[in-house]
């Protein structure tokens, strides 16, 4: 038997195993499926306020800034801050609830990207913000799909990506994550679900850290 023949039989014995979809581990009960995994997972606190702890602690390993606020006017102060500080241009957007009281602050020109853009201006534009549906306390990851956080593309192109969250989003695990997930989207989910764990980096090159690789090298999370 020749190599190729050999990987292909491995292949060919692989897809005769049923796999569970993510996050659902076939028909059991949630209870059981969220359990199975806690079990070799890293452990997360009971309480909203070990959780935020816990998150606050591994975006800060992640080279990723965290802010918490109590309104949105101090967001608003805080992303001015960060304008004036960076000499932002142009940033890029969409309509939310959380972007729509944020963005006009910045009295800059916004591309939105849930209307029709130019890629080329989206990659010209200083900084990405845009909503998100969870942050996971485990790993310190903010989770977005196409549907809220405008699009592919805006928390990838820009340099640049402020995530916007309440506190509310907050969940303690990556099972928790996809229960919300199978809650929010049932059997209609979006067309990209991304799960962003601090600013892109590689370590390819000589072992050494390099952010913005592959993205943003970049990454602030304004929690209200």
């Amino acid at each position: 038997m020749t190599e190729r023949e050999n990987i292909l039989g491995r292949i060919r014995e692989a897809l005769k195993e049923k796999v569970h979809i993510p996050g659902r581990h076939g028909q059991v009960a949630t209870s059981t499926a969220t359990s199975i995994p806690r079990q070799w997972l890293p452990k997360v606190g009971e309480t909203f306020d070990e959780q935020l702890a816990l998150f606050a602690r591994n975006t800060a390993e992640l080279k990723a800034d965290f802010q918490l606020f109590n309104s949105a006017e101090e967001i608003r102060q805080a992303i001015i801050r960060l304008r004036d500080a960076e000499g932002w241009r142009r940033v890029a957007g969409h309509s939310g609830d959380l972007t729509n009281a944020i963005c006009p602050a910045l009295s800059l020109p916004l591309l939105r990207t849930d209307r029709a853009y130019d890629v080329h201006e989206l990659e010209a534009c200083d900084v990405g913000i845009g909503e998100c549906d969870a942050l996971i306390a485990q790993t310190g990851t903010v989770l977005v799909t196409n549907r809220s956080a405008g699009g592919r593309a805006l928390s990838v192109l820009p340099p640049h990506h402020v995530a916007l969250a309440r506190r509310d989003q907050l969940v303690a695990d990556l099972p928790a994550a996809f229960d919300l997930l199978n809650r929010k989207y049932a059997d209609n989910y979006p067309s990209m679900i991304s799960f962003i764990t601090g600013p892109s980096r590689t370590g390819d090159i000589e072992r050494i850290l390099v952010l913005g690789a592959h993205g943003p090298k970049k990454l602030t999370i304004f929690c209200l």
